[in-house]
């Protein structure tokens, strides 16, 4: 199976995710709207919009809000269009970073991550550029010692899941196949085992050495991403020593 992107680590232990309610708000919003266009608003028939709807109750998401981002993505309610781009390029010491957005201006929302690429030391590419670098994973997460592996494990495989795997710092991480996602989401559900989140992914199939001149730039870069309000997620592909990374991120 593919590697681990190590962001996903990192923007946990720093904060950097949706650290402002308002913030983690209006990214569950706009992936409500998406899904809401895309696959319609009954969530028993949208799989996608369903995943949406959980996170944005974990995260204790007015009612109303929920429902008023799923009329906005049907049209019943006015608004701006949502459309989803993904975009690409390269950090410092030549990591490639793939970038998620949901925008209703994606002339602005590229302005604005170009310049933020360029002020860190990296630079936007083509579509195409770093993605072949890239597995798309459906992704399941479980905080320490919620779950044992091995009932984890149990579970994952019956319900025909790819991988499980124990992080360095303790989470089990449940890959799937895109397509498998929603199905093993459910299994989970089944039998009470709710993950800290699930989602897609983008596992990186190789990873690029980063040293201390480069990393605290890259990590600045990476959260300056991760905060722009119209990103959803950011992957990348760095390898960076488990010591200096904790030593950077508790700064």
């Amino acid at each position: 199976m593919a590697g681990h992107n190590k962001w996903s680590k990192v923007k946990n232990i720093k904060g950097a995710v949706d650290a402002k309610r308002s913030k983690m708000f209006t990214k569950i919003t706009k992936e409500i709207m998406v899904s809401s266009r895309i696959g319609g608003g009954n969530p028993d028939t949208n799989a996608r919009l369903r995943l949406a709807i959980q996170s944005a109750r974990e995260a204790s998401m007015p009612k109303d809000n929920i429902e008023r981002a799923i009329k906005k993505g049907t049209g019943e309610l006015g608004g701006e269009a949502i459309e989803e781009v993904t975009y690409e390029g390269y950090g410092p010491g030549g990591v490639a970073i793939l970038v998620e957005t949901t925008s209703d201006n994606k002339n602005r929302t590229v302005a604005d991550l170009r310049s933020l690429f360029k002020s860190g030391g990296g630079n936007m590419g083509e579509s195409g550029s770093v993605s072949w670098m890239f597995d798309r994973v459906g992704q399941l997460v479980f905080e320490p010692q919620t779950f044992s592996e091995d009932k984890i494990m149990e579970v994952a495989l019956e319900a025909g899941a790819q991988d499980v795997t124990t992080q360095s710092d303790g989470t089990i991480e449940v890959l799937t196949a895109t397509a498998d996602l929603y199905r093993v989401r459910d299994a989970f559900d089944k039998v009470q085992m709710a993950p800290a989140s699930a989602s897609f992914a983008y596992i990186p199939k190789t990873s690029v050495p980063v040293d201390r001149e480069k990393a605290e730039q890259l990590l600045e870069l990476l959260d300056n991403l991760e905060d722009h309000d119209d990103v959803q997620k950011v992957h990348a592909n760095f390898d960076i020593d488990d010591k200096l990374l904790a030593e950077l991120t508790a700064k």
